[in-house]
């Protein structure tokens, strides 16, 4: 058995002008702990800790075998100072807005990227290849960066992502786009996880929901402002300059980080779980293909879906077994017996299958049915990041101010539900304002939710597995998207041909995969044939958002089963008294 060993040294980061910052317990002592996930305290009375000091030698995961403590040491540490934060946090929102932006930028380049290089058979590959890499990588990023330090892998992936961005814009044919796409993938994983466990790492989190109002809206201006600045980009440049734009944005991040961000470098040997990682990155692209294919490439009850289907099964509990013999597993399984933890988890699954499912198939509505233009449809969603930043920043300041947080998802869930119901009432006469209310709405609840479950999923883990946390959150949130995009694709394309078949005297036929349902081509169909394929677009949405609502419902019940843990703040300094009433940080 491998000997278990205290982090506070190599787990330490500073930032210039302040002091370094060691790793702390889940509630910011060393003191025992009442009994964490794994049972009771032993006859001595020490404990399997939570907040990861080896009391009686143990890891916070219950068993030594992964080769060290759960990153707690002897001394309390601290966090960074709202000034030294401050000095960060400009670098770490342009790494989020940079990742953002590019998964959704390129959407409305698409059309002239295919008539510059051919290739529209393998078009969505321009999309799979960047998130299937960008999925794969990301746990890979949240466990390298626990391990070696922060900073060696967050600039790793800047200048990945850079490398890529800039040889995607050089291509020259369908398949060189394809592979720079995918290295610009290898990047873009560790840019979220980066600046998010990066956030985790410096700022307590009694006062972390501040900050991660500011990413929500960053993320929010993205979702928005992307398709707005690829249509502007491509215009009034060319499609090349939506991947060159990353150059001085990326560069400018890059050097400021390089400059500010200074975590010193940890010299501890590691074993790296290349298998579990192997099984994982398997599991994901098994299932992405799967998603992707199903019922539209191929049947789902082919022989090829059917074989993805089985490797996602069998990769999935080969990384089940993997990770429990694992020393240094590349998801430690022992942060899911915690509670708070695996619901924020199936939170994150379920927002990103409701979401960035659903939402997809709104700006075709938008630009056929109501009417708008590519741009004007960017900005018709501007009254749901409106909605995002107002819960946003409620949620945090009050977070901050009381250590109150369980309210807020719980509200989000239900407020959600309620945007989804909305939505399914959007039809061919439904206006442009009552469709901007439904999306004030939806924001609404989506502000209260999505950060705080990034900040109750950073304070259930030690300091030790904060990169974990945090790329735990992204990949569950990219799986679920990815499979709402296929499920809801589904049955918005069935819809549709049934709405299109069904329509009395149209004379014509659609095809719902195809080039017939772009605007423009729609736009010039004689009235009586417009009607019905708006009426069968609007058909199709509210199909979307009607089997989306269920998800939000179970988000809204999900988030009750939440267990208010006080949050941690900043410690006192070194060789101060811990209160004997603190509280542990982690519940089973």
């Amino acid at each position: 058995m491998a000997e278990a060993t205290g982090d506070g040294a190599q787990g330490s980061h500073g930032i210039p002008g302040g002091d370094g910052f060691t790793g702390l317990g889940a509630d910011g002592s060393a003191d025992p702990v009442t009994a964490g996930p794994m049972g009771p305290p032993d006859s001595t009375g020490a404990s399997l800790a939570s907040n990861g000091s080896a009391s009686n030698g143990s890891a916070s995961n219950g068993s030594a075998s992964n080769g060290s403590a759960s990153n707690g040491s002897g001394n309390a540490g601290h966090y960074a100072d709202r000034r030294e934060v401050l000095i960060v946090l400009p670098g770490l929102l342009m790494a989020i807005l940079l990742a953002m932006l590019d998964q959704l930028i390129v959407g409305t380049a698409l059309p002239r990227i295919v008539g510059s290089l051919g290739g529209v058979t393998h078009l969505a590959w321009v999309v799979t290849a960047y998130v299937l890499a960008s999925t794969v990588t990301t746990p890979f990023y949240g466990k390298l960066g626990d391990m070696y330090g922060r900073k060696k892998l967050f600039i790793f992936a800047i200048v990945i992502f850079l490398i890529g961005s800039a040889l995607s814009g050089l291509s020259q044919n369908m398949a060189q786009l394809i592979g720079f796409r995918a290295l610009q993938g290898l990047g873009a994983g560790g840019l979220m996880v980066g600046a998010m466990a990066t956030l985790g790492d410096i700022v307590a989190p009694r006062e972390r929901g501040r900050y991660m109002s500011y990413m929500m809206v960053v993320m929010m201006l993205a979702t928005i402002g992307g398709p707005l600045a690829g249509g502007f980009i491509t215009d009034s440049f060319s499609w090349r300059w939506i991947f060159y734009i990353n150059l001085p944005l990326g560069g400018a991040a890059l050097i400021y980080l390089l400059a500010v961000l200074h975590v010193p470098a940890k010299k501890v040997s590691h074993r790296i779980d290349y298998l579990g990682g192997g099984l994982l990155a398997v599991a994901a692209v098994a299932v992405i293909l799967f998603a992707t294919f199903g019922g539209s490439e191929y049947a789902w009850g082919s022989v090829q879906i059917v074989g993805l289907g089985v490797i996602t099964v069998a990769a999935t509990a080969g990384f089940v077994v993997t990770e429990t013999r694992a020393a240094e597993p590349i998801l430690p399984l022992h942060v899911f017996r915690n509670r708070n933890f695996s619901v924020t988890m199936a939170l994150t699954f379920l927002t990103g299958l409701a979401m960035f499912g659903a939402m997809t198939f709104l700006p075709l509505y938008q630009q056929t049915v109501q009417g708008a233009s590519a741009v004007v449809s960017g900005l018709m969603l501007t009254p749901m990041m409106v909605g995002v930043t107002v819960t946003s920043i409620l949620s945090g300041q009050i977070t901050t101010k009381t250590g109150r947080y369980k309210l807020f998802p719980v509200l989000g869930g239900a407020i959600m539900a309620v945007g989804m119901f909305l939505l399914t009432r959007l039809g061919v006469d439904t206006s442009r304002t009552t469709s901007g209310l439904y999306y004030v709405v939806l924001g609404l609840g989506m502000g209260f939710l999505m950060q705080m479950v990034s900040l109750i999923a950073q304070n259930s883990v030690g300091p030790r597995d904060m990169g974990v946390a945090s790329s735990a959150r992204m990949f569950f949130q990219q799986i679920g998207g990815s499979l709402g995009v296929s499920a809801f694709g589904a049955i918005f394309a069935s819809r549709l041909t049934d709405s299109l078949r069904a329509a009395a005297g149209s004379g014509v036929h659609i095809n719902a995969s195809g080039g017939q349902l772009d605007p423009t081509v729609v736009d010039k169909l004689p009235a009586p044939i417009r009607h019905d394929v708006f009426y069968a677009i609007a058909h199709a949405v509210q199909g979307v958002f009607f089997w989306a609502a269920p998800s939000a419902v179970l988000i809204f019940v999900l988030a009750l089963l939440i267990k208010e843990v006080p949050l941690r703040g900043r410690t006192p300094a070194p060789g101060a008294e811990q209160t004997a009433g603190a509280q542990p940080e982690l519940v089973s």
